[in-house]
């Protein structure tokens, strides 16, 4: 397991420094446990933690809106085995392992509640058994990224152990729901990632 000792964007500037200024660590170096070590715990920051009941069974992982209007329903429609966590990290007093998969808009509110949301994680001030699983960045309008987003994402995405982009569905706009993930390739692979990860046959978050 890959810990690393420090990650630049990390800092929790309120500006947003490009890619090529901080050096983004590659893939193959990304964090999959909270860092801890040198980072600042805030409990003022980042997303709150809401406890679940002991009696309803855990997902196969958790949808977590890192702001309002992150587009949990929308990949919560669009793909099986998740359930939405409300905007808060999930959280119980028994030995329940929770898995997430934070979600945020590709726009700067968005990038930021998630660089917000990965800090806390990151440095330990989430709840102990959530396994974070990687980050969903929905687009919030159709085309490309303005360059300066686009930096502040390669930059988040340093944070997180894999992260997803969903494109812009114009038929999520006209009411109609996201289209099969089978005909839109990025869902495709996204779904194929998680299944990998927590395979059908896992029970959902137990150890």
């Amino acid at each position: 397991m890959i810990r690393m000792h420090a990650n630049p964007w990390l800092s929790g500037a309120p500006s947003e420094p490009t890619a090529a200024q901080v050096g983004v660590p590659p893939r193959r170096l990304r964090p999959t446990t909270p860092l801890r070590s040198g980072l600042a715990r805030s409990d003022s920051d980042g997303l709150p933690t809401r406890r679940v009941a002991a009696h309803v069974p855990a997902p196969r992982w958790w949808w977590v809106g890192c702001h309002g209007g992150a587009g949990v329903s929308t990949l919560d429609a669009a793909l099986a085995g998740g359930a939405d966590a409300g905007g808060a990290w999930p959280a119980d007093a028994g030995p329940t392992r929770h898995r997430v998969v934070l979600v945020a808009r590709t726009h700067l509110h968005g990038l930021r509640a998630a660089q917000s949301a990965v800090l806390q994680w990151a440095s330990g001030a989430a709840p102990n058994r959530v396994v974070l699983l990687g980050l969903a960045v929905v687009a919030d309008a159709p085309g490309k990224l303005p360059p300066r987003l686009l930096d502040f994402l390669t930059l988040v995405s340093g944070g997180v152990p894999r992260v997803w982009t969903v494109p812009w569905m114009e038929s999520v706009r006209l009411g109609h729901g996201p289209p099969p993930h089978e005909t839109c390739p990025p869902l495709a692979n996204m779904a194929a990632d998680l299944s990998r990860v927590v395979p059908d046959t896992d029970s959902g978050g137990r150890p």
